[in-house]
């Protein structure tokens, strides 16, 4: 695997109170594109926090801000992107992509975990999955 490349330039252009706010906030059309995508860096985030505390409210209340965030973004086109705009959609795929990545690991462990307790069959495979 290649390490992720988080923007951080563009991380950082997120203030605390954008950050803090995005917990209170659904999509606010009139924050734009750039606000919208500052917002979802900051859910993506806080996201982070709640996997590594295992909170499953917080990922609850996540997983509903990033849907309010995705339907705020879905009229936008990439011809709408600017440099900046650009930079904070690289650093919102990354962090998506590190949280996709933890909670794998974590469904990991737990298969691992319950396979250990006995199970004669896998508790999960991505063939059965496929199947399905």
């Amino acid at each position: 695997m290649t390490p992720t490349h988080i923007d951080h330039a563009a991380l950082n252009q997120i203030g605390p109170e954008q950050a803090g706010n995005a917990a209170d906030k659904a999509a606010d059309p009139s924050q734009g594109l750039a606000g919208n995508l500052r917002q979802m860096i900051a859910v993506l985030e806080q996201e982070r926090q709640a996997l590594a505390g295992l909170d499953a409210d917080e990922l609850f209340e996540s997983a509903h801000r990033k849907q309010a965030l995705c339907e705020a973004l879905a009229p936008y086109r990439p011809d709408a992107l600017d440099p900046h705009t650009r930079d904070l959609v690289t650093t919102a795929k990354a962090l998506n992509d590190v949280n996709r990545r933890v909670r794998n690991l974590l469904a990991a462990n737990v298969c691992a975990r319950l396979e250990a307790l006995g199970s004669t069959a896998p508790a999960y495979n991505a063939s059965s999955a496929l199947s399905r």
